[in-house]
């Protein structure tokens, strides 16, 4: 098989949490043990941070992974989901894996998977593991997939844990309280292993109090002394921090939400000073100057073009809506055109509720077998008076906005993940075409 071949055959051959969601998702760590000791534990041969919660964990991952890189450190980057490109998942100092490490972990070991019968996630953990160890990685900055406790990732003994925050996400997997899912999220602090708590509620914290002090774990709460004392956005894109520990910091991601990441970072960071990581100023403000050019992450109030302005963003709940809701209307622009669609394990009903209502809307829906479909979006948008039109996928959504905008309109395309992923991975393919 060629990579493409290899890819589908991934695809169609094991359970993949984003093309099905429920029936994908497997509970407990029997597989990821299984296939952890066949490939010979390579989990155990560098260094990892495990980094965990609802909202953030992929930008948190992605600036570390940054700062240690701009530190001298050869460090793996390992995260969920892709927009474009399967190999986004897998890094090495920014640098995706290659496909054909891709093709011959696949021919050389399914042989073993394959009776076992693992989901796309738990088989893509071990991929990703193997190729740090082969690599020589010096550290491994390794995201969550869901939860925490029961998540493939979680076989791994990290020399830090990080935790964002904490909401109402994923809650037929989860549990429906935060405190619930809190329990889950707190399942990779580990004995006598420091954790960072970016954010917290009352119920929360008491959960992460608990477990930390059940596993000896010292626990740094970065919200109680803040790291990040005041922010503001830049007119050239990302923001501008001041900063307790690190002097005045550019930050390359600019949503409205990242000044709390940013906070959870740097406190992270600190955490890895008093480790031995040859951390400065200097490899701070590098790391978080260049985390989207360094690592490849998109999606993050991404911007792409200007007149009129076009930005999306990867926010697909309610806790990520309020804050991007506040930062679309705060634009200055003619008309607001917004590109809009969700998937089926979100809260749509109440996301509707935070969206402007003097918006255009073009209701779409992603590629993907959980995307609700679009007249239902519509359907439930005009119970809440907001009114636009119906595509059936998002590329068409977003050609039709942008022939309607002035240049001095504003365009957002979001809603889901996968809305993003599917108009980034349009734009790249007609960028191949016109090279």
């Amino acid at each position: 098989m060629n990579y493409q071949e290899t890819i589908q055959y991934l695809y169609n051959s094991t359970p993949v949490f984003e093309h099905v969601g429920a029936s994908a998702y497997k509970e407990g760590l029997d597989n990821s043990l299984a296939l952890d000791a066949y490939l010979g534990m390579p989990h155990r041969t560098f260094k990892s941070i495990h980094v965990a919660g609802t909202n953030g964990k992929g930008s948190t991952s992605h600036t570390l992974a940054t700062i240690l890189q701009a530190c001298g450190y050869r460090v793996g980057l390992y995260t969920s989901p892709h927009l474009v490109d399967f190999r986004e998942r897998i890094r090495i100092n920014g640098e995706p894996l290659s496909e054909s490490y891709v093709v011959d972990f696949v021919a050389k070991h399914r042989a073993f998977f394959e009776p076992l019968h693992p989901s796309f996630f738990e088989l893509t953990t071990a991929m990703a593991f193997s190729y740090f160890a082969e690599s020589h990685v010096d550290v491994a900055v390794i995201e969550v997939g869901l939860g925490g406790r029961l998540d493939c990732t979680n076989i791994i003994s990290p020399i830090l844990s990080v935790i964002t925050n904490i909401s109402l996400d994923h809650t037929g997997f989860l549990g429906d309280t935060l405190a619930q899912i809190a329990v889950e999220k707190a399942g990779i602090i580990k004995p006598n292993t420091p954790v960072v708590v970016g954010e917290t509620t009352v119920e929360t914290r008491q959960v992460f109090e608990n477990t930390a002090k059940e596993q000896h774990a010292p626990v740094v709460w970065a919200e109680q002394n803040p790291e990040v004392l005041q922010w503001q956005h830049r007119n050239e894109g990302g923001m501008s921090l001041q900063t307790h520990s690190f002097g005045d910091i550019v930050f390359e991601l600019g949503g409205d939400y990242q000044y709390h990441n940013a906070n959870t970072i740097l406190t992270a960071a600190r955490q890895l000073q008093a480790m031995g990581f040859g951390i400065t100023a200097k490899e701070v403000a590098k790391g978080m100057g260049t985390v989207c050019r360094s690592t490849g992450l998109q999606g993050r109030w991404q911007t792409l073009s200007h007149a009129p302005t076009v930005v999306c963003d990867t926010g697909h709940n309610v806790a990520g809506w309020q804050y991007l809701s506040s930062q679309i209307r705060a634009q200055s622009y003619r008309t607001l055109r917004m590109v809009f669609g969700m998937v089926d394990d979100k809260d749509l009903d109440t996301v509707l509720t935070l969206l402007p209502k003097d918006a255009t809307f073009y209701f779409t829906q992603a590629s993907t077998h959980r995307a609700v479909p679009s007249e239902v979006v519509a359907q439930k948008a005009a119970n809440n008076a907001l009114q636009g039109t119906i595509y059936n996928n998002v590329y068409a959504a977003y050609k039709a906005a942008l022939s309607d905008a002035e240049k001095d309109d504003f365009i957002f395309v979001g809603g889901s993940s996968y809305v993003v992923a599917d108009l980034l991975s349009n734009l790249k393919m007609c960028s191949e075409k016109t090279k």
